[in-house]
């Protein structure tokens, strides 16, 4: 079942350092098979306040999302990012096609 990493940033500070990280991510996902689903565009709001941007990128399952975010690669990377950009950066398990919202009531 496919797994996300997801990020709201807020803040983000172009210049450089953020350049390099954008020209190094695609290398450090491509090994786990990651690949952007969101990466920045607009939202269109309908409730509620959101500021920043989103960004969704897709792995096969929870295992290689982690195994992404821990590999050297991306380590060495990330500090390009975190000197220039705050915001929430998490992992969450997708869903199998068939999922109805009332699969939640009995998990």
């Amino acid at each position: 079942m496919s797994a996300f990493a997801v990020g709201h940033l807020i803040g983000v500070e172009m210049g450089p350092a953020i350049v390099d990280y954008l020209k190094g991510i695609d290398a450090t996902l491509a090994p786990f098979g990651g690949k952007f689903r969101v990466h920045g565009d607009p939202v269109e709001l309908l409730e509620g306040q959101f500021r920043g941007d989103l960004i969704v990128i897709e792995f096969p399952n929870m295992e290689t999302a982690r195994g992404w975010y821990a590999s050297p690669a991306y380590q060495e990377i990330l500090p390009l990012r975190t000197a220039h950009a705050s915001g929430a950066i998490f992992l969450v398990a997708g869903v199998p096609d068939d999922h109805v919202a009332t699969d939640i009531l009995t998990s």
